[in-house]
Order: structure tokens, then C-alpha cells, then sequence
């Protein structure tokens, strides 16, 4: 079992949608850059980024609207942006930018946005919204219940990562040349299809399946990942959380190691390091409530 820090909760300057709430309740999605945690919650309209590990943190809109306030009502509206990644340098954002993608498990959670750095690491004053409808319809027709969860680039490939759930919905990655996506992204040629999807089982905790949160690459092609064991049989309704747990996938996709958590928080996102041999991770939790602040944690692996 791995040994992990507890950063800090992750409140911000500003209250949310929801009155009274100063933090992020569901975070999702994380990429460590600049010296800052760039974070995204599945059910905010935000990108929120800490710099310092005690300052609550602030935030920058992806979306335009007002979510309610109430649990379902907000869980009918909410983007669902579960997905969070840094892109490279290009024409239209000469020093990167950060895109967020919804799961598709909905037809009003199939889009995204992307935002461009400065020199320094802060977000832009303005999101460009994407359509992702045709980048997952192929994809709907490969799952019963679409839902991508985890992004990142691998060297030259842009990947995607499905969860699965207890009733049989596989966990899969989904690999596109990184090149066509980009070019997609900016508006130059059509949405890619997948060069190779791929199935994988992740274990299982008291007979509850592990299912892919995140995803982060390591150099050598090798990439991390979250997954968490969720007592549900549907890609939208949450469950109790049994456990979550990192592992390791081979650049082949097997699954080399897998680290069990401590306790039972549920982590949707992860930000991985690495330094020879070892791979320092920073990873965040949601705790499905509202009401109970998302935490910043940190640990690490040895390969």
C-alpha cells in the first residue's frame, strides 16, 4: 500500500456555484505545470489553479451559465468535465494550453474547452470551446456506455481513457495520432478515429472491478493511472467508493504494477513526475459531496 501526503484541501478565493462553498467538491481532472496544480471539477464551470500550497486558489471560467445549486438538478446540467491535459506550444498558443474534455456519457457532456498559458503558467482570460461530438461518436458505437475519464499525450500518440463499470462496461485506452488531433483541435481536417483501442482489466477490490479516473506518461511510453473500485452498473449514477489504487501500464498495455490506497477516497486525477527509476505523483480526490472539499495528495512509485 502506498504511503500518501495529504497537500491541502482545495478552497479557492471565490465561492462556486453552490452559496456558502469556497472549494472545489468534485475534482476530476489534474496536470502539475509551471509550479502550479491546475485542477478541474466534474461539476463546476471553472478551472481552478494553485500556486502555493496553502493560498486558496483561483479560478478562470471554461463555460458560460449558471449551474444550480441542488445535487441532481446540478448532476442533470454539469458539464462532466473529467479530463484535464496539457497541450504543446503551437501557433494559436505559443506557450501551451490546458484542455478539458467532458466524458460523453450524455449528449450535453460531449464537449470541452482548451485555455492557453502565458510565459509564466496563468491560465488566459478566454476559453475556446470544442465540440467533441465527432470525435466520440465512432466511439459510442465500441461502448454500450460511453465514458472517457483520462487524457494525456505519450510521445507522439494523444490517448484516451474509457472506465468501465461492475456490469460489465470495459475499461479501455483509445490511441490517435497525436498530429491528427492537434490538427482537429485547430480546425484542419476532420475528428481522428482510434489507431488501436485496447481492453484492460485492472483487478478488483471485494469483487467491485478497479475502473480508470486518470492517466499521466511516464518517458519511456510507459503511463500511470488511477482507478477506483465504485459499487455502481451505470456510467452516470455514483456508488460507494470500496477503494482507489495507481498503477503502472506497460507501453504494450499490461499492466506492470498496481498500488492500493489508503482508506477510501475516491481520486479522479493524477500528475505524475519522474526522476529516473522513481515517479513522484500528485493526485486528486472527489468526494462526491458537495459539501466535503476536494484534497490535493501526494506520493510516489518506484518502477
Amino acid at each position: 500500500m502506498l504511503i500518501v501526503e495529504r497537500l491541502r484541501e482545495l478552497t479557492l478565493h471565490r465561492y462556486t456555484h453552490t452559496p456558502g462553498q469556497r472549494h472545489l467538491g468534485a475534482a476530476s481532472g489534474l496536470v502539475c505545470a509551471h509550479g502550479c496544480a491546475y485542477v478541474i471539477g466534474d461539476d463546476e464551470h471553472v478551472l481552478a489553479w494553485f500556486d502555493d500550497v496553502r493560498k486558496p486558489g483561483r479560478t478562470v471560467p471554461l463555460f458560460d451559465g449558471v449551474l444550480p445549486a441542488g445535487k441532481k438538478a446540478r448532476k442533470l446540467r454539469k458539464p462532466d468535465t473529467e479530463t484535464l491535459l496539457l497541450l504543446p506550444a503551437s501557433r494559436a498558443a505559443p506557450h501551451g494550453a490546458l484542455m478539458a474534455l467532458g466524458s460523453g456519457s450524455r449528449q450535453n457532456r460531449c464537449r470541452g474547452a482548451w485555455i492557453a498559458l502565458d510565459t509564466g503558467g496563468k491560465p488566459a482570460s478566454s476559453a475556446q470551446h470544442i465540440d467533441l461530438t465527432a470525435l466520440y461518436e465512432p466511439l459510442g458505437k465500441r461502448f454500450d456506455e460511453l465514458n472517457i475519464e483520462g487524457a494525456f499525450i505519450s510521445q507522439h500518440e494523444f490517448v484516451l481513457l474509457q472506465r468501465g463499470h461492475q456490469s460489465g462496461s470495459p475499461n479501455a485506452s483509445l490511441h490517435y495520432p497525436l498530429a491528427f488531433v492537434l490538427r482537429w483541435l485547430h480546425g484542419i481536417g476532420p475528428a481522428p478515429m482510434p489507431q488501436r483501442i485496447r481492453r484492460h482489466r485492472l483487478g478488483a477490490v471485494q469483487d467491485v472491478p478497479l475502473t480508470f479516473t486518470d492517466g499521466a506518461a511516464l518517458a519511456d511510453g510507459r503511463w500511470v493511472f488511477t482507478a477506483v473500485a465504485e459499487a455502481t452498473d451505470d456510467s452516470v449514477a455514483d456508488g460507494a467508493c470500496l477503494g482507489s489504487a495507481v498503477g503502472v501500464m506497460t507501453a504494450q498495455g499490461e499492466v506492470q504494477a498496481l498500488f492500493a490506497l489508503p482508506g477510501r477516497e475516491k481520486v479522479e486525477g493524477i500528475a505524475a513526475r519522474q526522476d529516473g527509476r522513481t515517479v513522484e505523483l500528485c493526485l486528486v480526490t472527489d468526494a462526491d459531496d458537495p459539501r466535503i472539499a476536494s484534497r490535493l495528495l501526494r506520493s510516489s512509485i518506484t518502477l
